[in-house]
């Protein structure tokens, strides 16, 4: 009997310490300097002003130009765990992006970048900095010059006759009396340029001390994307790798990838190795 009383004793003791520090967690007051901008109230507990902001009948940049009426022309807003500044005119995006630009060139980091760019390999994606900076200069100096564009004009040329053949062969099928067939340009021309925007949020990215539970299977079905298009880009890496080998490819035939090959050269650059940068930065070419 003792020995169940000191137990009960205990876990009640527990539990009651877990109250008071979720309480002090979550309720705890906020240190404001005069210098920082004003916090927008009504925030929740753990969700942040994602309640206030998800009414769907006002569109999200009214509700923000409705706040920044109260409390000027810069704030932040809490999205879930996450504090984000808010700007509402040009004299707040110059300074911050201009007179300030390299403290905020680095880019956020969530569930969908980390698990699809090789965890910010990608050039797109990787924060500001000495690995950031090197990519720029590979890929403006030697990817993107002239030169280099010319060598793989070729390329363009083929998938744009193929998407115009593609094109020729809907209508052929699918035209009516008046020989008109309707096309949805917007999806040819994304199958044209390869593009890929990613706008997938999910609950973890605001409130990260849930992503255990991977609600919706979102993290799940990233995972599986990300293994299917390593196994692709990876046999693609390998046979470029034999052909380089071989010597078969001559420099009018050279791709983005035989380019990053050539250039990057086995080198390890931030922690990441040869294969991985070179795999994550052909994904922004397709």
């Amino acid at each position: 009997m003792d020995i169940l009383l000191d137990y009960l004793n205990a876990t009640t003791m527990g539990i009651l310490l877990s109250l008071i520090f979720l309480c002090v967690f979550l309720y705890r007051p906020k240190v404001v300097h005069g210098s920082e901008p004003p916090l927008v109230a009504g925030a929740w507990p753990i969700l942040g002003h994602l309640p206030l902001l998800s009414n769907s009948k006002v569109s999200l940049h009214r509700k923000l130009g409705a706040i920044a009426e109260n409390y000027g022309p810069i704030f932040t807003i809490k999205l879930g765990s996450k504090h984000v500044l808010v700007l509402s005119n040009w004299e707040m995006a110059k300074e911050c992006f201009i007179k300030n630009d390299k403290v905020l060139s680095s880019r956020p980091n969530s569930i969908a970048v980390e698990t699809l760019t090789y965890n910010q390999a990608m050039f797109n994606f990787a924060p500001y900095g000495s690995y950031w900076r090197e990519l720029r200069k590979i890929t403006t100096s030697e990817i993107l010059s002239n030169r280099q564009v010319d060598l793989i004009s070729h390329v363009f040329v083929s998938e744009i006759k193929a998407s115009i053949k593609e094109l020729f062969n809907v209508w052929s099928n699918k035209k009516n009396e008046s020989e008109y067939v309707l096309v949805e340009l917007k999806q040819w021309f994304t199958q044209i340029t390869f593009n890929t925007i990613l706008r997938i949020v999910v609950v973890a990215d605001v409130v990260p001390s849930l992503r255990w539970f991977d609600f919706g299977g979102y993290e799940k079905a990233m995972n599986e994307n990300a293994k299917e298009l390593d196994q692709i880009l990876s046999e693609w890496l390998e046979e470029h790798h034999h052909n380089k080998a071989l010597g078969e490819k001559v420099e009018q035939e050279k791709d983005f990838m035989d380019v990053m090959i050539s250039m990057i050269n086995g080198a390890k650059m931030d922690g990441f190795d040869a294969d991985t940068i070179i795999k994550a930065n052909t994904l922004v070419s397709i």
